[in-house]
């Protein structure tokens, strides 16, 4: 069968299917058929390399999305040799795919514009992309940086050390005065090699390392984990333990989107605002510890259920909390949008355009402030969002307004999912234990968290564990966009886009 007459192969997201089902594609049909792909209106949710059954043989699978008739596909080659074509001048989501892949397995994309270490770690099997000695290692931050060359020119370095509580991130700023002309975002300095300790799971380390990925997002890592070895050993969450785990979920996504618009209002030296919205966030914090004993929801949500019920006496407790922080949130956020001085420190601020959003591969609340209706709950929905429909926010502006203001509507969204699931809360409380892992095969699952997509894709062997385990935090698709909307700002712009996108340093970094 020809290239052009094949197609990857379709795989529903929480679904896992035989490698066999898997076919392999020569790399040239491969790359054809990806860039095809992409440039046909499909996405990347995953790229990444695991090693082959030979020294120097490495595989490579690709998942793409199309999110607008809600499918997901698969593929894969095996690189023999020391390369592949890269594909990132026509389609930039897909360059730092490519540069991990570099960095992993020594495999050089060929055409690549800008080929630099991700994470700044070794390789997997000792080949060597970047023309290191055996082993070398180079520092974060410690490379060639893009330079942009003039007498009015100037370089300004941040990082990685910040002021406050902030995790390390280095960046670069090509000046000239207070105009940035470039930012490049060196990160790396938060690798734990948290990938590497998943194989050989699953097991009991397993879920408390998919916990630790990102910790503000503990509860979207956990439930896409979960989902992924429900998949792979056939094992179903009841209905009410879906229900209880939505609510956990979405209560992770109050308490972070309350404290960015807090945190942005602060940006803008609007201080009572930042203050209620720092407390309420904490309201929301404390509620998923009234379920599991654990503000950032730790040991919550586990393969096959869920670690804690929630009886009558709290269910009235939480719904009465919730009462309590709606109108408390209601009130701190309307501070926000009545202060005109900080409306208009948001407006036409690090605007991202909705062209740029799909060329960048943005997901999450950034993505859906540029105009783009792409959120998983309802492109590729799983567990309870099968069955109760959350309505997609989205602006057109694409700046720190938008993106604030698609905070405020998922605010309100969440709010009433969580009312209507605790009114209405399945009977019957239990936990599936997971059977055997189904050997040879391939998994993929996506969980709309917080910031945005959460996927986690994994590759089984022949004894029922995994031989490689990918994980893709929402944080890896949209920093190229924090970069891309500080051209033409001013620096004094920077705290505040950032914080409008608020990335995960450690996501990114696994």
């Amino acid at each position: 069968m020809s290239g052009e007459e094949r197609k990857f192969t379709q795989i529903r997201n929480g679904g896992a299917i035989p490698l066999e089902s898997l076919p392999p594609w020569s790399v040239p049909d491969f790359i054809s058929q990806l860039g095809g792909s992409l440039g046909n209106g499909l996405r990347v949710v995953s790229y990444f390399g695991t090693p082959g059954a030979k020294a120097g043989e490495t595989w490579l699978y690709a998942v793409l999305a199309l999110d607008a008739e809600n499918k997901l596909f698969a593929g894969r080659t095996l690189v023999t040799e020391g390369g592949f074509p890269s594909l990132a001048v026509d389609y930039p989501q897909i360059q730092l795919f490519e540069r991990e892949i570099a960095e992993q397995f020594g495999l050089v994309p060929s055409g690549h514009p800008w080929l630099k270490p991700v994470r700044y770690r070794r390789s997997w099997n000792g080949a060597d992309a970047w023309n290191r000695p055996a082993g070398a290692e180079i520092l974060p931050g410690a490379g060639n940086f893009f330079r942009v060359e003039g007498e009015e020119v100037h370089e300004v370095a941040v990082g990685p050390v910040h002021a406050g509580i902030i995790e390390p991130g280095h960046f670069r700023f090509q000046c000239h005065g207070e105009n940035v002309m470039f930012l490049e975002i060196a990160l790396g300095y938060q690798h734990r090699g948290v990938e590497e300790a998943m194989l050989g799971g699953p097991d009991k380390r397993t879920l408390h390392f998919a916990e630790t990925l990102s910790g503000d997002s503990t509860i979207a890592h956990a439930t896409v984990y979960s989902h992924l070895v429900e998949s792979l050993t056939k094992t179903k969450k009841n209905a009410r333990a879906q229900v209880i785990n939505g609510v956990l979920l979405e209560l992770e996504r109050l308490a972070n989107h309350t404290g960015d618009i807090g945190a942005l209002a602060g940006d803008a030296a609007y201080l009572p605002a930042s203050s209620f919205c720092g407390r309420i966030r904490g309201d929301f914090l404390n509620m998923t510890a009234l379920v599991c004993g654990s503000r950032f929801g730790r040991g919550a949500v586990k393969p096959g259920g869920v670690g804690f019920d929630i009886d009558e006496a709290m269910r009235a407790e939480l719904l009465r909390r919730l009462d309590a922080a709606e109108k408390d949130v209601v009130n701190a956020v309307n501070l926000v949008w009545d202060e005109q001085s900080v409306v208009a420190r948001f407006e036409k601020t690090g605007t991202l355009t909705r062209e740029m959003a799909l060329e960048l591969g943005v997901v999450g609340p950034a993505a859906r402030a540029a105009g783009l209706s792409r959120d998983v709950r309802y492109d590729q929905p799983l567990g309870i969002y099968r069955m109760v429909h959350v309505p997609v926010s989205t602006y057109d502006t694409g700046d720190v307004f938008a993106r604030a203001y698609v905070r405020w509507m998922e605010i309100r969204r969440s709010v009433e999912f969580i009312r209507d699931q605790l009114h209405s809360l399945p009977e019957g409380f239990r936990t599936a234990l997971p059977g055997s892992i189904a050997k040879h095969s391939f998994a993929v699952a996506l969980v709309e968290g917080w910031r945005g997509e959460v996927c986690h894709a994994a590759v089984t062997d022949g004894s029922g564990t995994f031989a490689r385990y990918k994980v893709v935090d929402p944080s890896f698709h949209n920093w190229p966009a924090l970069a891309y909307v500080l051209r033409g700002q001013e620096i004094s712009d920077f705290p505040l886009c950032n914080k409008s996108f608020n990335l995960s340093y450690c996501g990114h970094d696994l």
